[in-house]
């Protein structure tokens, strides 16, 4: 008996320590990526208030000089390291750390659309490898793959945004009457400085002046 009360305590801290420095290292995490969005704004916004939504996720609403957004807030999701379990089933399903901008354009999109961002990569076969044939390969740009039966004009701003935009790694993009107004999504790994955040920062703004291209 008193060996499984033994094993049992043992369990207990060990599992309150483990909880205790991953959650200290997830804050750490999603402290430095607020940092980075800090500085990016710097001059042109700032971070008015930022509170942590359990052990993983951080929140922070950002407020603008100018009237590019409304209601701007960065959202950063953590893997759920104090939790084994969780966190054990999120590598397992390939989560990733990400990294979210959402706030209200001046004007509402009048439409709905949601961009999801996918990179095929592959080695070369060794059939196409082969020098007994002649083969061309060509290296196509950005192709978009669409559920609409009808395309409309205002959408062409905003996906031309987002094939012409360099430096970004945005994951998902969303744009809805609804508010939040827009939505973008990096993964946390691609917001690794300064410059990076600055890029994304940037690419949000020009996605949110593609949306009112059309209105003007």
């Amino acid at each position: 008996m008193l060996l499984v009360l033994i094993d049992g305590l043992s369990a207990a801290a060990l599992a309150a320590l483990w909880y205790f420095l991953f959650a200290r290292y997830n804050r750490q995490k999603g402290a430095a990526a607020l940092r980075w969005v800090q500085i990016a704004c710097s001059g042109q916004g700032r971070i008015v208030d930022a509170r942590w939504l359990g052990t993983s996720r951080v929140q922070a609403q950002l407020s603008f000089a100018s009237h590019w957004f409304e209601n701007a807030r960065v959202t950063v999701r953590l893997l759920p390291r104090p939790l084994p379990a969780q966190w054990i089933m999120s590598v397992w399903r390939k989560h990733k750390e990400t990294v979210t901008f959402e706030a209200d354009l001046d004007d509402s999109p009048g439409f709905h659309l949601e961009v999801f961002r996918h990179r095929w990569l592959t080695e070369k076969p060794k059939h196409i490898a082969d020098d007994s044939r002649n083969w061309t390969i060509s290296r196509p740009g950005p192709v978009v793959l669409t559920t609409r039966t009808e395309w409309t004009d205002e959408l062409t701003p905003v996906v031309n945004t987002l094939m012409t935009s360099k430096g970004h790694s945005l994951i998902t993009v969303r744009f809805r009457p609804e508010s939040p107004h827009l939505a973008a999504t990096v993964p946390l790994d691609a917001f690794s400085d300064e410059q990076t955040a600055a890029n994304f920062l940037n690419v949000v703004r020009e996605l949110a002046a593609g949306a009112s291209t059309y209105r003007e």
